[in-house]
């Protein structure tokens, strides 16, 4: 599948205006029309950080425009488990388990992501979890 899995440490930055490789990368990729995608757990963690009413209408309505990757709760919710079981056992410990999930769906759909967060790089040389290096 053509396009990225933006995680939310990507977007809190390009929100905050804090200026990371990683949200130039994801404007770059906004401004040029490359596929980003969202998931539900992506869009849990960036709404429920808005204080501000008018700041949440907007952010979503903008979201629920963007492609979505769809799940199967129980199905997605068992894969996710099993990625931090066996990262566990290889003694990896990952800090999040929302990270699993978000990496879950990556790896279901064969397709990166674009982070700032050490957890994923880690997922990534213990499982089949790709991610973008922005140089």
């Amino acid at each position: 599948m053509k396009g990225a899995l933006a995680d939310t440490s990507v977007w809190i930055d390009l929100f905050n205006d804090v200026s990371t490789k990683e949200a130039m990368q994801l404007q770059k990729y906004i401004e040029t029309d490359y596929p980003v995608y969202l998931c539900a757990v992506i869009l849990q963690e960036i709404l429920q950080g808005f204080s501000n009413d008018k700041d949440y209408k907007l952010v979503k309505d903008l979201f629920l425009s963007y492609p979505f990757l769809e799940t199967k709760p129980l199905q997605f919710a068992v894969g996710a488990a099993e990625l931090y079981r066996n990262l566990k056992k290889a003694g990896k410990t990952i800090r999040k388990s929302n990270d699993c999930l978000i990496a879950y769906h990556a790896i279901f759909y064969n397709i990166p992501v674009l982070h700032r967060d050490r957890d994923f790089n880690i997922m990534s040389k213990h499982s089949n979890l790709k991610v973008i290096s922005v140089d």
